[in-house]
């Protein structure tokens, strides 16, 4: 595939200069992003009206707040027509519930038009404004109303100085604009749980050097240079690229970029997957690509897809062709993260037996599998979430179109969940893990530490022999309690189980040996003492208890259960 990459950090791309796949991709809507000073002065306006995360759940409520991250407006409406409009009354309708509001409400209204953040239009004959209790005003109306072209939404996020307050502008979604009609194909999409997650999910030590791959709105990258020297910012959409720089700078003074100094923190590039970075080398990566699975037809352009989440190409060959391909952009010790959807064939081994031969022999590969679903249920959820199912005749002949191309490859589940894979340092000892989990039980977010954590885990273990090990003092981790289950009247437990409190939750199942061996590792004894104290006391033969154990202890300590003292 030709490559479509340009440095995009001071001038974005006109339409005329990008393929024709990409022509349907218009930024000449998206926020304008020129005037840097504006957007600054917009950002203290909101500071100054309250238009924050916490002024607007002070203004609507708890309940009401929360219900908006489950695209409920109405609770939210309803708690604003309780109280006369006020400035912050009026942002928060314009821009999170995409209601019409009169001219003299809205504050800084020149400047929110010079960016392309909200528009005048006519008001329809007959259409009045209502005060608090819901009664027709009398007073004089203006000829017009201001509507917003985009959302915008309040972002508590960390800045170079800690916890700061930003904004992030997005299209409209599809709750917002009614459900029917189904979204434009090049939607930018805005803050999600997909985009939450991802931003609990990534380390967040310093770095030199990040690659965000599929910016979008810009979310991840914001996070990135709290503790990034320099960030590569990538997009196949020109728009998604022009709603990233204008959020960047709206938020420059909170992210720590100076005026007129964007192309010194990050650049924006447009093209293809990893085709803008061939050749260059990050720390770190991280990714919410376009990996729904989508069924593709003979002819088909950019502007069939929708550029948010089809990456145009057959079956999961997004998400494999990434993980085959990111030892190539990795840095030795660079760790990626990323969401992803795969699929499960018919005559699989098991959920993960595709995948475990994707990476190359110097990458890690940890994979959770979240939740799976049948071709019908996968189907029906993707069509809804860009409202494709409005109309019957076309929601029926796509809903076909999708169970169609899963047969066609015998496809007999999806899975989706979360990658993580670290390129190894030359010279490692041991083969690349390869770690496969189903977790559908609540996490302890954020996970980030805990993924650090299991990789350094990998790193330590692969340094030590089994004679080292046990030779090495163990603690039992902080979140860590024990389970013992057993029948009315019996002496003894039949199930022992150790579970962790925080992160990754998980429960692991103990044999009354290695239940011992864990009830001692204090951080005194190493493990050829308590090997020794269990064999004498047991009656079994050292040596053999050793061996039995080996496997066991590597993994509690691979998982984060036992913990070297010195860590």
């Amino acid at each position: 595939m030709t490559s479509h990459a340009r440095h995009a950090s001071s001038d974005l791309p006109t339409a005329d200069s990008v393929p024709e796949a990409f022509t349907f991709d218009d930024p000449s809507d998206a926020p304008d992003s020129t005037d840097e000073a504006l957007l600054r002065a917009l950002a203290v306006t909101f500071a100054e009206v309250g238009f924050t995360v916490d002024g607007v759940e002070s203004r609507l409520g708890a309940e009401a707040a929360d219900a908006l991250h489950r695209d409920l407006l109405e609770p939210a409406s309803f708690a604003l027509s309780r109280e006369p409009d006020d400035a912050l009354a009026a942002l928060i309708r314009l821009f999170v519930l995409a209601e019409p509001v009169e001219p003299g409400d809205v504050p800084a209204l020149d400047a929110l038009l010079a960016a392309r953040l909200v528009e005048r239009l006519p008001r329809v004959r007959g259409e009045s404004a209502v005060d608090a209790s819901g009664e027709a005003c009398t007073e004089q109306l203006a000829d017009e109303l201001v509507t917003a072209l985009v959302d915008v939404r309040p972002y508590a996020s960390e800045g170079v100085n800690g916890s700061v307050e930003m904004w992030v502008a997005s299209d409209l979604g599809g709750v917002q604009l009614g459900r029917d009609q189904p979204l434009r194909r090049d939607h930018v999409v805005g803050i999600g749980p997909a985009t939450t997650l991802l931003a609990q999910l990534t380390p967040r030590e310093p770095v030199a050097r990040a690659l965000d791959l599929g910016v979008g709105m810009g979310v991840q990258t914001m996070h990135l240079l709290a503790h990034t020297r320099h960030v590569v910012a990538t997009d196949i959409s020109e728009r998604a690229l022009a709603f990233a720089k204008f959020n960047l700078l709206l938020n420059a003074a909170a992210l720590g970029i100076a005026p007129g100094g964007l192309d010194e923190r990050v650049s924006l590039r447009l093209g293809n997957m990893l085709e803008p970075v061939a050749g260059e080398q990050f720390d770190l990566f991280v990714s919410n690509p376009p990996f729904v699975i989508t069924p593709r037809r003979e002819g088909e352009e950019g502007s069939d897809q929708y550029t948010y989440r089809d990456g145009g190409k057959p079956g999961d060959s997004i998400v494999e062709g990434l993980v085959r391909e990111l030892g190539t952009v990795l840095a030795p010790g660079g760790v990626a993260c990323m969401l992803g959807n795969w699929e499960v064939r018919q005559g699989d081994a098991n959920w993960h037996s595709r995948l475990e031969a994707w990476p190359a022999n110097d990458v890690d590969l940890w994979v959770v599998q979240r939740e799976d679903a049948t071709p019908v249920e996968y189907a029906d959820m993707w069509l809804k979430d860009a409202a494709e199912n409005a109309e019957l005749s076309s929601w029926q002949h796509a809903f076909r179109r999708y169970l169609q191309d899963f047969a066609s490859r015998d496809v007999e589940r999806i899975g989706m969940g979360m990658f993580f894979l670290r390129r190894t340092h030359e010279g490692a000892v041991g083969g690349p893990l390869r770690r496969f989990e189903h977790l559908t039980h609540a996490l302890g977010h954020p996970l980030a530490e805990h993924i650090r954590d299991g990789f350094e885990a990998i790193t330590w273990l692969r340094g030590v022999d089994d004679a080292e090990l046990f030779d090495e003092p163990l603690v039992v981790a902080g979140d860590v309690t024990e389970e013992r289950h057993s029948r009315p009247g019996d002496e003894d437990p039949s199930i022992i189980m150790l579970r962790q409190g925080a992160g990754f939750r998980r429960t692991m199942s103990m044999s009354t040996e290695l239940t011992g061996f864990v009830s001692v590792c204090d951080g005194e004894l190493v493990g050829s003492q308590i090997v020794t104290a269990i064999a004498s006391l047991v009656d079994v033969e050292e040596e053999a208890l050793r061996a039995s154990l080996v496997p066991d202890v590597r993994e509690l300590v691979a998982l984060g259960f036992l913990e070297p003292r010195w860590r």
